[in-house]
């Protein structure tokens, strides 16, 4: 086993440690977010599923990333980037935060307007990378705050849209839907654009075909269980009202066993249907 090296920072969900000058190692946690907030429950071997079907796909997409060797079930070697500080959202449905906005008028009409509707072509939603709340960024800020040169931006989109659907292609083959992906980016000592940080259940939804319908909430193989439980419970709610009136976050509450267990069994059962690979 690598020793760990000297700790740099937590994530919401990763902790990284510096190895050696060329070097990082990622911890996968089993902590767990929500709506950019760490949630006081923890989801038995999450991070061992985000560490090795993240692996999968560095391994099998055929994209250069930054991924050296995995170290035990939940760490990873990694190269050392400097990091694109934007995350690259790719939407093939119209769900989630993209309905929102679309139906409160923030984003222009669609070519489909039901929920989760399929759109005619993914689309690229990059957002600020943040510790608070990932915000929606536009083409022309992201270029303007100097965060990448239009060149640069154009092979960021070009190259997240591929990889989508190649993830897509690979999920359809398993029954899945993938809705939609996060992914980042950083450059190599040379300047060239790398894949990183890591690719699963966390940073994608991932819906079963056979019970996708458009109009509904759909059944999801991802972190999206988690979400619709505390929208329910009424925290989502209350958060977004919190951080409009800027006053403090209510208190995330514990997730009950039955949903935390819940949890652990489909991303296990993502990670053995996406990889072919008992876990």
């Amino acid at each position: 086993m690598t020793e760990l090296g000297r700790f740099v920072r937590s994530g919401k969900v990763k902790d990284i440690y510096d190895l050696d000058s060329e070097h990082l190692v990622f911890h996968f946690t089993n902590r767990v977010s929500a709506f950019d907030v760490i949630l006081p429950s923890t989801i038995p071997r999450k991070g061992e599923v985000l560490c090795r079907l993240g692996a999968y796909w560095f391994e099998t997409l055929g994209v250069k990333n930054h991924m050296v060797r995995l170290e035990g079930p939940d760490r990873m070697v990694v190269s050392k980037l400097r990091m694109i500080p934007v995350e690259s959202v790719v939407r093939g449905y119209l769900y989630g935060s993209l309905y929102e906005r679309v139906s409160e008028g923030e984003v222009p009409p669609m070519a489909v307007s039901e929920m989760a509707a399929e759109l005619p072509e993914p689309y690229f939603d990059p957002t600020t990378k943040s510790d608070v709340k990932d915000v929606p960024i536009t083409e022309a800020q992201i270029v303007s705050q100097g965060l990448m040169s239009r060149g640069e931006f154009d092979e960021v989109k070009d190259k997240s849209i591929s990889i989508y659907k190649k993830l897509n292609a690979a999920a359809k083959k398993a029954g899945f839907i993938l809705a939609d992906v996060k992914l980042e980016f950083g450059k190599d000592e040379s300047g060239e654009i790398v894949l990183a940080d890591s690719i699963g259940p966390d940073e994608f939804r991932l819906w079963p075909a056979g019970s996708y319908k458009v109009g509904k909430t759909q059944e999801s193989y991802d972190k999206q269980v988690i979400r619709d439980w505390l929208t329910a419970e009424g925290y989502k709610k209350a958060l977004d009202a919190a951080r409009k009136s800027g006053s403090p976050l209510p208190e995330p509450p514990r997730l009950p066993p039955e949903l935390v267990s819940e949890v652990t069994t489909r991303y296990i059962s993502a990670y053995e249907r996406l990889t072919g690979r008992k876990f």
